[in-house]
This record gives structure tokens, sequence and C-alpha cells, in this order.
């Protein structure tokens, strides 16, 4: 049913639940997993007495690249103790929802793991957009653990 699952993480401590709940259902499927975390990019204000340099953004990309590799240093060990086959994917630079669709379609995966806020209202406007965005978007199914 499902050969390939990506999940989705942004190394929060919620994420860790739905990558945990990945990597069992991927061990029990036999699926192999790509994790994807996705980095915002550059935020520019135009405004009076913002200026940034090149070396300001050159930082922060590298800062970005740091923290998605300290994500996967993360994921090793429960995805090697579950055995299954995986593969990272770091996206810098774009909006996760159109992210996590891209690379679920590029790489052909058959499922799409992440985790929602479980908030109400505002809240989950806020914090819960990109769930819903995958999921209104997504020609996959999507498993959303809480």
């Amino acid at each position: 049913m499902y050969q390939h699952i990506l999940i989705a993480t942004d190394g929060s401590e919620l994420a860790q639940k739905g990558v945990a709940h990945g990597l069992s259902l991927a061990k029990s499927l036999g699926a192999r997993v790509t994790f994807v975390t996705v980095t915002e990019p550059f935020p520019v204000y135009a405004g009076d007495g913002w200026a940034f340099g090149a070396e300001d953004i050159d930082r922060y990309d590298a800062d970005q690249q740091k923290f998605a590799q300290d994500i996967f240093d993360a994921l090793k060990e429960p995805a090697d103790k579950t055995g299954v086959t995986y593969a990272t994917r770091h996206v810098p630079g774009r909006r996760p929802a159109e992210a996590i669709l891209e690379v679920a379609a590029e790489d052909g995966c058959s499922l799409i793991v992440m985790t929602s806020h479980g908030r109400r209202g505002l809240g989950r406007l806020l914090l819960g957009s990109q769930t819903s965005e995958v999921v209104s978007h997504s020609p996959v199914p999507v498993l959303v653990v809480r």
C-alpha cells in the first residue's frame, strides 16, 4: 500500500511524535522513508533603518543549513533502530507546504506524515496552516499526527 513515506519535521518536540509514528508505520509496511525539513527564506524588511548585506544572507543560509543538519542528525538513531531505509532532504528558502508537496511528488511518495499543533480558531489558522495546505492540496494521503 504505502511503499515510500515522506515524514515532514521541523525538529520540534511535537514533530518527534510524527517521526516516531511514521517510522513505526514504515517498519510495519516495509516502506522506505524520506525525511524532509524546510527552512524559510531570509526575512526581508524594506522599512527605515533596516539594511542587510550579502554577508547577512549568507550567514542566515549557513545557519539554516546547520539547523537542518542538526535535525537530520537527531533522526539517525531512531531511524537506524527501526531498520528502515531512509533519505533526508533539506529544502531551503521555501514555504513548508509547497516544499513538502514538491518533494512528495518528485520522490514518488505514497504517503505524507506530518504533525498538527491541534489548535482551534485563530491559533489553527496561524500554526496549522501549513498542515492544512498540505492536506488540501496533496494528491496522496496525508497522515496528521497530533
